[in-house]
């Protein structure tokens, strides 16, 4: 690999002695991971039913595991020898990448950079909390985040480029998430809608990627010193936004995938000057990650290279080195936010609370609930209905208003309302467990699973109907009877 000169004189004087097991790291083969999704069912669950992929857990996430990436050269072969000697197939399940088995459709997990896990590990979100995942796309921090939120509270998950937007609001779907808020709007504009509000916020700052070299050469191509400067103003701008969003006494975590000080340490000194009523708090550290490094703070400013000030939180901040972990590299900052707010605190919304329906204004909905579902959506929630439309959504309690924000979903899609008649959406199939609906139909076989995934029709034996589909336990679709025919309802622009 070709990395770029300024970078690696920069890195050499960074890392002295250490600079020649840095440079080692490039290689190596990147590492694989995924992370599951325990919205859908537990960790040991999913490790009885997947013992295959050389599973082997990341350290600072319980959920998380590396596993063995299959060679495509070899994975045809070995198809091609099986076919050749009339083996039963079944067995070719093991030989799926993640990336293309049926239970990834059904967001069973989310292949992840084990790096990239950490973050949101530190946020320590909790259920019933806001919270904000400011620069959200692809969603893989979000939907982490979700999971420890077990479908309570309020998750604002932003992104503000409109195609990354779309991504990551697809992404919120696959992993059943019903608590969502999805914005496609700027730091800033959100800053104006949301005063003191949220509980937690992450911040994994858009920055020169420098720690994902090995993985996206594009990055490499694409760096400059240039590049590390303007990235490093525009985080101190959507640090500051943060800043306002944030109620007393609330943690803000802030992370990035590169290397630069500029950047890191950098960002985090700039930040505390212009907001002393922060700290980092000292986190324990998993296995091999680094403490930061004040020394770095002003890493190439001469006037202020010497500088001491906050010398104690950035020895707090963490560092994860490609040369001391199995993953690339990263940053995480955890601050804390002085002071703290009553138990009935509220925080500002510019727009209110999103007003929601009766339930008279969607009786085809209402019919369907009782006859199909063996879930009770509205215990304790009024009013949670949002009608967009034909489209019909379930609000997360309190939902912020929408008025005036772009939106790409509004907690969970229920599906369309049409005369006299309600279609359930993939999301409200994707969200539920296969005892939490009437009917189910289970995929027993990979080869079952695959065919459903392409939109092909089925044979079943049952009452007529609506019917979750299943393989392996897990949600992955609907399916309607007629007769002895189950129509394919799994959406056009996803089959393979």
């Amino acid at each position: 690999m070709q990395l770029p000169r300024d970078f690696m004189i920069r890195m050499q004087d960074m890392l002295q002695e250490a600079y020649p097991a840095f440079l080692r790291s490039y290689e190596q083969n990147k590492y694989q991971a995924l992370r599951v999704n325990t919205l859908k069912g537990t960790t040991d669950e999913f490790l009885n039913k997947v013992p295959f992929w050389g599973l082997t857990r990341v350290p600072w996430e319980t959920r998380g595991f590396y596993y063995v990436q299959e060679d495509e050269k070899n994975l045809s072969e070995t198809k091609t020898v099986r076919k050749s000697k009339a083996v039963d197939s079944e067995p070719l399940q093991d030989k799926l990448q993640p990336g293309k088995h049926p239970l990834h459709d059904a967001g069973v997990y989310y292949i992840q950079e084990p790096s990239a896990m950490a973050p949101a590990v530190y946020l320590e979100a909790k259920p019933g909390e806001r919270i904000l995942d400011l620069c959200a796309a692809p969603g893989g921090k979000t939907t982490q985040i979700a999971a420890d939120m077990c479908q309570e509270g309020i998750l604002v998950c932003n992104e503000i480029h409109p195609t990354r937007a779309k991504i990551l609001s697809e992404n919120v779907e696959r992993m059943g998430i019903r608590n969502a808020l999805v914005t496609n709007e700027t730091p800033q504009r959100l800053s104006e809608v949301f005063g003191a509000y949220f509980d937690r916020i992450l911040v994994d700052a858009p920055c020169s990627g420098e720690g994902m070299f090995r993985k996206n050469q594009e990055a490499c191509k694409e760096w400059s010193l240039e590049n590390v400067q303007r990235c490093a103003e525009r985080q101190d701008e959507i640090l500051d936004c943060a800043d306002r969003m944030l109620r007393p006494g609330g943690r803000l975590v802030y992370s990035t995938c590169t290397f630069a000080p500029a950047e890191n340490e950098g960002s985090i000194a700039r930040f505390l000057e212009r907001h002393p009523q922060y700290q980092v708090v000292q986190v324990p550290l998993s296995d091999k990650m680094a403490p930061g490094k004040p020394q770095w703070a002003y890493y190439g400013d001469i006037k202020q290279q010497n500088h001491a000030l906050y010398q104690e939180d950035l020895m707090h901040t963490i560092r994860l080195f490609p040369h001391q972990i199995n993953g690339e590299g990263h940053f995480i900052a955890v601050l804390q936010k002085q002071g703290d707010v009553p138990d009935a605190y509220q925080g500002f919304l510019a727009n209110g609370v999103q007003k929601g329906i009766c339930a008279k204004e969607a009786k085809e909905f209402i019919q369907f609930h009782q006859e199909m579902l063996a879930i009770d959506f509205f215990a304790g929630r009024e009013n949670s209905l949002l009608r967009l439309g034909e489209q019909l959504y379930l609000m997360p309690e309190k939902m912020p208003s929408i008025d005036r924000l772009k939106v790409l979903r509004t907690g969970l899609h229920l599906g369309t309302l049409k005369k006299n008649r309600f279609e359930p959406s993939h999301a409200l199939a994707l969200t539920l467990k296969k005892d939490e609906a009437g009917q189910y139909m289970e995929l027993e076989t990979i080869e079952c699973a695959r065919a459903y995934l392409q939109g092909l029709t089925l044979n079943h034996s049952g009452e007529k109907g609506w019917y979750l589909m299943t393989y392996q336990g897990y949600s992955i679709g609907w399916g309607k009877l007629a007769g002895q025919i189950m129509k394919n309802h799994y959406p056009k622009g996803l089959r393979k």
